[in-house]
């Protein structure tokens, strides 16, 4: 069965001002195989209009609610009905949408953290499971090439035994009562109602426990955890310093921060092994360090065929010769990339190169919120160890 068309996308939430849907709708445009033909852009049904007229859509599939948009969607016939839909509202609500779309028939792409609590994640676990639909987890740094090429290298044995994983991400926009002002972003991303119990924890965080798993392949057992609200008034964690046990022996350090002055996206992760250790940088990305104990530092640069060689997964992830600097949108695009070929083979009822199956998925929702809910009671216990949660 040949598949001919794009794949139909429908997005819930991404409204007007809003930043994360932007992204998403731009980067699962960059390759030409997604088109956006339908949303629910905000829980004010004039905004979602107003959106809707700004991206140019068929009003007749700009919808109030996404209620509304399942039970229209579901009466145009296959291949004009959407394929997909794209989950860019706060985190409370990514459990409800992304159980009804799937119950639907839907396959799904969601913002993380996947939800609001482990009990919402196991539940979207096993329905995911049930459902055999494709589900996939925007942990963007983990479609970067050369964070595939740490990967590999790491998981391949390049480094050698690992003993050691640093893992940071300082921000310093919320180094004030931000939130306070008005500022959309900052109010819900502090708000546990809309945001759940963890605050810069839940949001970046969970970006550096993804990565530190993603690059080694290793498993979290346990962390020890020390949380702190900086800024008078707030009522979630703007700080988190966490240091880390995982399941070869290997020891961690894990912080995150949003009241870091001058920092911006300083996302950043060391490896060490036995033999080598690897340095990456989100604010550099194109550029994967490797580190010899007898030797000059490597630098490995994306596009280059070397790279290819060594990690065909990088290799597909990359668009430009070397040189011409991919970054932020390019690691959306490359999620959601293997995330459309994945749906294209079950749509087409044929085995999806494994090359496409390289993205975040719910298990990785689910080791996400895990790790959210073990910070929380690690920072409250009078233990210094505190298992991760089982997933």
């Amino acid at each position: 069965m040949k598949f001919n068309r794009k794949l139909n996308m429908g997005m819930v939430g991404g409204g007007p001002g809003a930043f994360i849907g932007d992204v998403h709708r731009k980067a699962s445009r960059l390759d030409g195989g997604i088109e956006l033909v339908a949303g629910a852009f905000d829980i004010n049904p004039r905004k979602s209009k107003q959106m809707g007229r700004e991206l140019g859509l068929n009003p007749r599939r700009v919808y109030r609610n996404y209620e509304e948009m399942i039970e229209r969607e579901l009466k145009l016939p296959v291949g004009e009905r959407i394929d997909f839909v794209s989950i860019t509202t706060p985190n409370n609500w990514h459990f409800p949408i992304a159980k009804d779309f799937l119950n639907a028939g839907f396959h799904v792409m969601c913002e993380k953290p996947m939800t609001i609590n482990v009990k919402e994640a196991k539940a979207l676990q096993t329905l995911v499971k049930k459902s055999r639909k494709v589900f996939g987890l925007m942990h963007n740094y983990t479609g970067y090439p050369m964070v595939k090429l740490a990967r590999d290298l790491a998981r391949g044995g390049e480094l050698g035994k690992i003993r050691k994983i640093v893992v940071q991400y300082p921000q310093g926009w919320l180094a004030t009562a931000l939130e306070r002002t008005g500022q959309m972003q900052a109010a819900w991303r502090t708000d546990p109602k809309q945001s759940g119990g963890a605050g810069c924890m839940g949001d970046i965080g969970t970006h550096a426990e993804n990565l530190s798993e993603y690059i080694t392949g290793l498993k979290i057992t346990h962390i020890c955890a020390d949380l702190t609200i900086f800024v008078k008034g707030r009522r979630l964690d703007d700080d988190g310093n966490c240091l880390l046990r995982f399941n070869n022996g290997a020891r961690g350090v894990l912080h995150a921060s949003q009241v870091s002055i001058g920092e911006e996206n300083n996302l950043a992760i060391w490896v060490y092994g036995e033999e080598k250790g690897l340095e990456w940088h989100q604010e550099r990305p194109n550029y994967l360090y490797v580190k010899v104990p007898d030797g000059p530092l490597q630098v490995w640069r994306r596009g280059n065929d070397y790279v290819a060689a060594r990690s065909p997964a990088a290799g597909r992830a990359t668009r430009l010769p070397s040189g011409h600097p991919e970054a932020f949108f390019e690691a959306f695009a490359n999620n959601y990339c293997n995330f459309a070929d994945t749906i294209r083979a079950k749509i087409t009822r044929t085995k999806p190169d494994p090359l496409a199956l390289d993205f975040p998925n719910v298990n990785d929702g689910v080791r996400g919120m895990c790790f959210i809910e073990t910070v929380l009671a690690g920072t409250k216990s009078k233990q210094k160890w505190t298992a991760f949660k089982k997933a």
